[in-house]
């Protein structure tokens, strides 16, 4: 209005339009059974992608309601912050750079690789780079996460 442009008081009215959900596609994310299923497992890598803090369990992403988030990491998983993937421009590093980042920490390709972080963002962004830039076949993303993963009473969590 402070531009002059048309405004108007009528209703916008749509046709009625009947959507259907896909089923799920099993191949882009996993539940917290598999990955509980898979700790220690030599063909599976658990990737925590958080900053090494929330990974040693010094530090939440968000303060953690009524006190039932437990600090630490899933057991056997890895390390690398997903930060690690840009540049100081952040712009994604090379190729060759972001292989040489994950093959380094045992991340490769033939390996099923379930990236995981404090609520699912981070680590679907992992997910992109493993997936995409770098081509591996098989990648899952933990998107329950540490949110999930912290409250639950049957599993175990190291520091």
């Amino acid at each position: 209005m402070s531009e002059g442009r048309p405004v108007t008081t009528e209703l916008s009215s749509f046709a009625p339009t009947e959507y259907k959900a896909k089923p799920i596609d099993k191949n882009l994310r996993v539940l917290h059974e598999e990955v509980q299923l898979s700790i220690g497992r030599p063909d599976t890598v658990i990737l925590d992608v958080r900053t090494i803090q929330e990974y040693q369990g010094e530090h939440f992403l968000m303060k953690p309601p009524e006190d039932s988030e437990r600090a630490g990491h899933i057991p056997s998983s890895i390390h690398v912050e997903h930060i690690l993937t840009l540049n100081e421009d952040g712009t994604f590093k090379s190729f060759d750079e972001l292989q040489m980042l994950y093959s380094s920490h045992g991340i490769t390709s033939d390996r099923e690789v379930f990236p995981y972080c404090a609520v699912g963002g981070r680590s679907g962004y992992i997910w992109f780079v493993l997936k995409y830039l770098l081509g591996y076949p098989k990648v899952r993303n933990y998107d329950g996460s540490w949110n999930e993963w912290s409250r639950l009473s049957n599993v175990l969590i190291e520091k």
